[in-house]
């Protein structure tokens, strides 16, 4: 595995490679690696012939500072996951690569109301940092494939989004990729290492409540089951920011559901002072 922190010793050497006929997948990461990542890492490895991975905690999209300073950095054992899978390239830039005229924000991002709602909600300018600075780094890798895992639901979407908007002349595919999860059902995340015991052992009810919904999707009142859903995990300790049940497709709410339309249970919950998002597609 080669490691780049310039963007422009990056960009030179696929260049290079780029005069053959390969493809480039990547694999944009905040590190704290798990088995999630590396799951896109290997995939990446079977449908291109150079994969990237970049690590970049990015400051941007925190609206809590102390969220920032606490988000765990594990890069040791990151490298080590990332060779073990042989991936090709690790980008690890600094802040002031990504960001060299300062943080503050030039470009604004039509999001229409992806970022209005759910996660939008509860942490305004949050996906603006997000698409800023997936832009900046699509335009420092170039590649022909985005690989990007489930569990960040909206925030698939609002990636997606951005590939529409930015129109680039070298089309750019996404592929999203199933949520792992833990064997009592907790969904891999690089925030589960702030979990203390105690916390780790409670918080697979958020798996429970989603599994409740999708278990009684056919034969119960969709908001009636939401609600017990949130009830369950309020009773286990929880603060709920939001338990819903909406269309698979938009995230818009469902009113009446046709027991056709594809719905996804959506959940952003704290335990403490760890906030936990998971999502389940209920038919």
């Amino acid at each position: 595995m080669i490691l780049f922190k310039k963007a422009e010793d990056l960009r030179k050497w696929l260049d290079v490679q780029g005069k053959k006929p390969k493809t480039i997948g990547f694999v944009p990461t905040m590190g704290a690696l798990h088995a999630g990542h590396i799951s896109l890492i290997e995939l990446s490895k079977k449908k291109n012939l150079i994969t990237v991975c970049s690590i970049f905690v990015n400051p941007t999209q925190f609206n809590d500072g102390k969220d920032f300073v606490k988000y765990p950095v594990t890069l040791e054992k990151d490298i080590i996951l990332l060779e073990t899978a042989c991936c090709d390239v690790l980008f690890l830039p600094s802040v002031e690569e990504i960001y060299p005229k300062g943080l503050k924000q030039s470009r604004y991002y039509d999001l229409e109301h992806l970022e209005t709602i759910l996660e939008g909600t509860y942490r305004p300018g949050h996906f603006q940092g997000v698409c800023d600075v997936v832009h900046r780094l699509l335009d420092m890798v170039h590649p022909d494939i985005l690989y990007l895992g489930q569990k960040d639901y909206q925030q698939c979407m609002v990636i997606t989004r951005l590939i529409e908007l930015l129109k680039k002349d070298k089309k750019i595919n996404i592929i999203v990729c199933p949520t792992l999860r833990e064997k009592d059902g907790l969904a891999m995340s690089s925030r589960n290492m702030r979990l203390t015991e105690h916390d780790r052992n409670t918080a697979n009810t958020i798996y429970k409540s989603l599994y409740l919904v999708k278990e009684g999707i056919q034969q119960r009142n969709l908001y009636k089951l939401q609600l017990e859903a949130r009830s369950m995990l309020e009773k286990a300790g929880f603060k709920v920011d939001y338990f819903e049940i909406v269309d698979a497709k938009d995230l818009s709410k469902i009113n009446e559901w046709d027991g056709k339309q594809k719905l996804v249970a959506i959940v952003a919950a704290f335990i403490n002072e760890v906030r936990l998002i998971d999502n389940l597609l209920l038919n």
